[in-house]
């Protein structure tokens, strides 16, 4: 099953977090994010995949070193839709900041300072598509749609681009 299964899943579930209205702000979200930069919403997106494959590691090892709970505290307070530099900082060292900003400048031709401008927003949001899984009645409970997202094949592809795309037809956005 693909992360947007698991994040459709989870809308269907009313015991999960995740919501139409919170996929519609995120996409709302890459949109303006997408304006500022004078792109097309798809190559943004194409950044937050960028930014998904270099976010899966990091929490991988933080649920290693700390466990599960940890992995889905962190998620909690740091995903949303407001800017956290703070985010940014404590998942991501500078050695892979330079190297997500260099790669998505590659791939996506945007401007290395506008990327790097942007992860404030797309490091929160990738974290916010991933808390959609996360149970209402206990919020440090099983998470699917992060399980999916950490346990995924390795293949190096994290399908955050995909989701963001399907959650548009989704929403008929």
């Amino acid at each position: 099953m693909n992360l947007f299964n698991h994040i459709l899943s989870a809308i269907d579930n009313p015991t999960q977090q995740a919501s139409s209205g919170q996929l519609s702000t995120i996409l709302n979200t890459v949109g303006k994010l997408s304006s500022n930069a004078n792109a097309d919403p798809s190559t943004v997106q194409g950044v937050m995949s960028i930014v998904g494959k270099y976010v899966r590691p990091a929490l991988q090892q933080k649920r290693e070193a700390e466990g599960e709970q940890q992995a889905q505290a962190f998620i909690n307070q740091y995903g949303g839709f407001n800017p956290s530099n703070q985010a940014v900082e404590l998942l991501l060292g500078v050695p892979q900041i330079q190297q997500l900003v260099q790669e998505a400048e590659q791939r996506t031709r945007i401007d290395a300072s506008l990327i790097q401008n942007m992860l404030p927003t797309l490091v929160p949001l990738v974290l916010n598509l991933l808390q959609t899984g996360a149970s209402t009645d206990n919020v440090q409970g099983a998470n699917p749609v992060l399980n999916a997202f950490l346990d995924a094949d390795g293949d190096g592809d994290v399908d955050i681009a995909d989701a963001m795309k399907m959650a548009g037809r989704y929403l008929g956005q």
